[in-house]
Formats: C-alpha cells, sequence, structure tokens
C-alpha cells in the first residue's frame, strides 16, 4: 500500500485525475490535467492526493502507462487487482511543485490559472481607467478544440473564454491576475445558453 508523506511536502501539481479501474491487473484509468502527458514516461515516484484531504498524500511508483482514449492508463507497482484500483478512484496523480516542468513567460499551468482574476483590459478610455473584471478561473477547457476555453465564474454567473495567446497582454501568477485585450462582445456572446 502505498505511503504517507510527511505533511511539509504538500506542494503539488496535479497531472491526472484517476476515475476507474481499467483492466484485470490494478491499472486505472486517469483524466490527464497536464499538457505534457508524455512525461510520465519520464516519472516513477509520485503521489496521489484526495482532494478534500490534501493533507494526507501518498507515495506510489510508476510501474507502467499508456495513452488511451482521451486519457492515461496507470499501473502502480502494488495495486494488482481491479479491488486495489477501485480504491484510488478519484485520487489526484501529482509531483512536488519544484519537479514541474519549467514554461516560457506567457505559459502557465492550468493548476496555476484556477483562482485568478480575470480582467479585460480592452475597452479603457485611458490607461488610467480600471479594466473591467471578467471573474475568477475556475477551471480550463481543453476539449473544446484547438484553443482552451478559460471557465470563469462571476458570481452565479459562468462565462466561457478563449485562452488565446493573441488575446493574452499580462500573466501575473503571484498576484493571481490573469489581463486579456478581448475583443468587443466576446465575454457576452461566450455566455452558456447565448449561442
Amino acid at each position: 500500500m502505498p505511503e504517507f508523506i510527511p505533511i511539509e511536502e504538500r506542494e503539488w501539481v496535479w497531472l491526472a485525475r484517476i476515475r476507474h479501474p481499467q483492466g484485470r491487473r490494478g491499472e486505472v484509468f486517469a483524466e490527464i490535467l497536464t499538457d505534457f502527458p508524455e512525461k510520465f514516461s519520464d516519472r516513477r515516484q509520485l503521489v496521489l492526493v484526495r482532494e478534500d484531504q490534501p493533507h494526507k498524500p501518498r507515495k506510489v511508483e510508476l510501474h507502467n502507462h499508456w495513452l488511451h482514449k482521451g486519457g492515461v492508463v496507470l499501473h502502480f507497482d502494488g495495486i494488482d487487482s481491479i479491488s486495489a484500483a477501485e480504491e484510488l478512484s478519484g485520487l489526484v496523480v501529482a509531483i512536488p511543485r519544484a519537479q514541474r516542468v519549467s514554461l516560457g513567460n506567457d505559459e502557465a499551468y492550468i493548476g496555476d490559472l484556477i483562482g485568478c482574476t480575470l480582467v479585460d483590459i480592452a475597452h479603457r478610455k485611458s490607461p488610467q481607467e480600471a479594466p473591467q473584471t471578467v471573474g475568477v478561473i475556475q477551471n480550463v477547457d481543453r476539449t473544446a478544440g484547438p484553443v482552451a476555453l478559460l471557465i470563469v465564474r462571476n458570481g452565479s454567473e459562468e462565462v466561457l473564454v478563449p485562452f488565446a495567446r493573441s488575446y493574452l497582454r499580462r500573466l501575473d501568477l503571484e498576484a493571481k491576475r490573469v489581463e486579456m485585450d478581448l475583443p468587443e462582445g466576446l465575454v457576452e456572446l461566450n455566455r452558456p445558453g447565448q449561442q
């Protein structure tokens, strides 16, 4: 069984979310949460975290993996039956933050975008005028097409905003702020139910 990790090592980057058993030998099917799924081949030591209990991460060793139907099949050492694999359903596969791949200045990890305030700087009449706050990024949908969609919430309203490089003006992850220059009407057009 995977071992628990000391509390001070809790700064994780999510790679995948385990959905269900996949096969008879303890394999699990997981939703990919990283832009670098090929990096699973570089990793043997991983961590399993339950979202509602982040203070109890467990170390696991990756025995084998392969991409499958838009996700990844993972097989961990010591998990060798369907019942053992079922116990992993819902867990998040992670690595320590210090081990993640370095990104360029205008790139970000999905986990770093979540919780950032998205502001539209496009329609200010002067640099002194405050930009329009679109809302807080709740998630990122990478399955909608060639450009990922930011799922942004402002109160009870949800807005979908393309995370296009041509719109991005400033990414300040320390301040939890994303500034974009959005075309006029885009926010209104991309509210769910407006199509």
